[in-house]
């Protein structure tokens, strides 16, 4: 079994920046691919950025350039660092590790909102 605790998220005024962080805890390798992904509301849950146990990154296309995505797989841990936030990057934000089959979990999820 493996949780997933996101942390980081908030309110932040157009421009700014905020940093998630996901914590994985159970039974964990370094081969998982751990991303985050977001819904927002009356939307479907997609992609931000994924990052494999090697550092191989992808993102999305609305969030290149303006985030970036890190793992310390020593701490079981998974980050997204957003700058630059746009009002439509408002969102439940989630954090999954998966991309093998058997193995997809998801976090609880961390609220961004993005306002002036």
């Amino acid at each position: 079994q493996v949780q997933l605790v996101e942390s980081g998220g908030g309110l932040v005024q157009p421009g700014g920046s905020l940093r998630l962080s996901c914590a994985a805890s159970g039974t964990i390798f370094s081969f998982d691919v751990m991303g985050w992904y977001r819904q927002a509301p009356g939307k479907q849950r997609e992609l931000v950025a994924v990052i494999t146990g090697g550092g191989s990154t992808n993102y999305a296309d609305s969030v290149k350039g303006r985030f970036t995505i890190s793992r310390d797989n020593a701490k079981s841990t998974v980050y997204l660092q957003m700058g630059d936030l746009k009002p439509d990057d408002t969102a439940v934000y989630y954090c999954n590790l998966g991309g093998f089959p058997g193995r997809n979990y998801w976090g609880q999820g961390t609220q961004v909102t993005v306002s002036s």
